[in-house]
């Protein structure tokens, strides 16, 4: 199929490998443009910008498609249809529109539950059992497009950064499997009952906060993990929290416990597996505790 890829960060990457593995024409690839990074905030192109450089393609980076000429430059693609995942726009009518066959989206969640923009770290904080991929026929509403294709895989104690990597492929997999049955599938709409939204995530609410049971702040470690990272302050310094366990133990909520760094919550206590200082790599906590001290009885 005659296809413009419209994507910008690493989830992205799998579906548009998947098109040129596939043998479609991919014509065009959309993405953010390029973000000021690091200490010298040299300007950045996304990770689909720099594999459609590796790849031959014409990469386009509009701020939105409000200008008319950008509008017509998509129109004059001529497309079959245009695959989405992860864009970070908002694409009006006229775009969606354009292809023969509209714009199909490739979006990481068990729809209509979690429509927005971090449908994978939300089912993680809501102590979801499972979540997945739905590929959806794109219109105005946020998400709100009837279904073409979904599938599943159980959370568990997955990190948000496995848990990407892991749908990122199964969307690249849905997405060609659409493809190749597009003109048989009938779309379904979504149902009323059971929508819940997704929210952008804030860096404010990776700050733990231990006056919730230890259920729940073991799962803001891992659905905060690897960005922007749970962490706590300790003697000025944020130390970042990437995995941990759930014991036993009692006490204010916020207290180390132990000299293996227990932390009494609401509702039990959890113990970090592995920290990271800050300006330092993810260690052990039990390396880190052999430079750092955290007595018991401090309040984190």
């Amino acid at each position: 199929m005659h296809i413009a890829f419209m994507g910008t960060p690493d989830f992205a990457r799998p579906t548009l490998d998947a098109l040129i593995d596939a043998g479609h024409d991919v014509v065009a690839v959309y993405t953010q443009p390029p973000r000021p990074s690091g200490r010298g905030k040299a300007l950045l192109p996304s990770p689909v910008h720099r594999r459609a450089v590796e790849l031959g393609i014409p990469v386009r980076t509009p701020l939105n498609f409000r200008a008319d000429a950008d509008r017509a430059e998509f129109a004059a693609l001529e497309l079959d249809v245009a695959v989405v995942a992860a864009y970070g726009l908002i694409l009006p009518q006229a775009v969606l529109d354009a292809p023969r066959h509209g714009c199909l989206n490739v979006h990481a969640s068990l729809l209509p539950r979690w429509r927005g923009a971090a449908p994978i770290q939300r089912a993680i904080l809501a102590g979801d059992s499972e979540t997945g991929v739905t590929i959806m026929q794109m219109e105005r509403g946020l998400d709100t497009g009837p279904m073409l294709l979904k599938d599943s895989t159980p959370i568990d104690r997955k990190t948000a950064g496995e848990l990407t990597g892991e749908l990122a492929a199964m969307g690249a997999r849905l997405m060609i499997g659409t493809l190749a049955a597009l003109t048989g599938l009938v779309p379904e709409p979504q149902p009323v009952e059971g929508v819940t939204h997704a929210p952008k995530i804030d860096k404010a609410e990776a700050r733990l906060d231990f006056d919730r049971a230890a259920a729940e702040v073991e799962r803001a470690i891992r659905g905060y993990n690897p960005a922007p990272g749970a962490f706590v302050e300790f003697a000025g310094e944020r130390i970042k929290l990437l995995a941990a366990d759930i014991v036993s133990g009692a006490g204010d909520p916020g207290t180390v416990l132990d000299d293996r760094l227990a932390i009494a919550c609401r509702d039990g206590a959890i113990r970090p597996s592995i920290i990271q200082r800050a300006g330092k790599s993810a260690m052990p906590a039990r390396d880190v505790l052999r430079g750092l001290r955290i007595a018991p009885g401090t309040r984190l």
